[in-house]
């Protein structure tokens, strides 16, 4: 759907983006992530055709990205931009016809939205009038009403409660089960965990990490497990075939323990030790959360 080829821009004395590629496939939901001022916001305003790269070339669904295109992005920007005092109902139609859409057809899938997203209400209602929240929520129609084929969203879940926020992850879920492809940047880490297929990391301008939630996750992985038995306490002597990290035990005989495989370990020879002197309860691999690998690379490079 979108490949993103050697992408430079300067601004001055400060290089914005520094020769990075990235490549989203058509049906993901694809995570832009990195810290503030690592360039994300850049490139997706050279995706949007806002501003253009000084070298590198897009392509969009197998041809370079041109005009024609344009229709078939929807577009969140993190700084919202709608009229203040104009009602939204007019409003939603007015960029709806700016996409191509007739006031027909802009009028009957702005019905089927407000009443999904309980704004029925709303259709006199000024921007000026709602809450940063609700303000949000009729922006987020605005992006997806004439249903673009690629919707890129830049912290879309800013200024929602927890319950919309959820609201909204819904439908960006039903959008791309419908068929578009969803580009979104955000900071938070448990909406990438929740949402994402594929992420790119930025930090300083490059690309120093992407690929799947699921691969960058298990790459992270370093034999470590958490142990929960029953049983008197365990007694280690260096000749288990772990190192232990951590130990808590608890009144009802209840213990759980950290533990790091040693070198050609299996988790296999891990319960066949301890098996035989108390009764394991769980035994769970500790996988990185996206928030931890996140932090460990930027603060590689930081």
């Amino acid at each position: 759907m979108l490949s993103i080829r050697n992408i430079v821009k300067q601004y001055a004395a400060h290089r914005a983006l520094d020769d990075v590629s990235i490549e989203v496939k058509s049906g993901q939901v694809f995570g832009l992530l990195g810290p503030n001022g690592a360039g994300k916001t850049s490139l997706i305003r050279i995706i949007n055709q806002i501003t253009a790269p000084d070298s590198g070339e897009i392509y969009f669904d197998g041809e370079k990205l041109n005009q024609s295109h344009i229709g078939r992005i929807g577009y969140l920007p993190e700084e919202r931009g709608l009229y203040k005092k104009m009602e939204i109902g007019e409003q939603m139609i007015y960029l709806a016809r700016l996409k191509g859409l007739s006031r027909d057809e802009a009028t009957r899938r702005l019905k089927v939205w407000f009443e999904k997203l309980d704004m029925t209400s709303w259709w006199k209602k000024k921007i000026e009038e709602l809450s940063k929240g609700m303000q949000q929520k009729a922006q987020f129609v605005a992006t997806v009403l004439h249903e673009p084929d690629l919707i890129i969203l830049d912290e879309p879940f800013s200024g929602f409660d927890p319950v919309n926020a959820e609201i909204i992850k819904d439908e960006i879920l039903e959008l791309n089960k419908n068929g578009a492809t969803i580009l979104f940047s955000t900071h938070r880490m448990e909406s990438v965990e929740e949402l994402c297929d594929s992420i790119a990391l930025i930090n300083k301008s490059h690309k120093i990490l992407d690929g799947t939630v699921k691969g960058i996750k298990n790459s992270y992985k370093n034999s470590t497990y958490f142990v929960e038995y029953i049983g008197s306490p365990l007694i280690f002597n260096g000749n288990e075939p772990f190192d232990l990290l951590e130990e808590k035990s608890s009144e009802d005989d209840s213990h759980v323990i950290k533990i790091k495989l040693k070198e050609r370990s299996t988790s296999n020879d891990v319960l066949q030790y301890i098996i035989p002197k108390v009764q394991v309860n769980m035994l769970q691999e500790v996988v990185p959360s996206m928030n931890e690998i996140f932090i460990e690379k930027v603060n590689q490079i930081s």
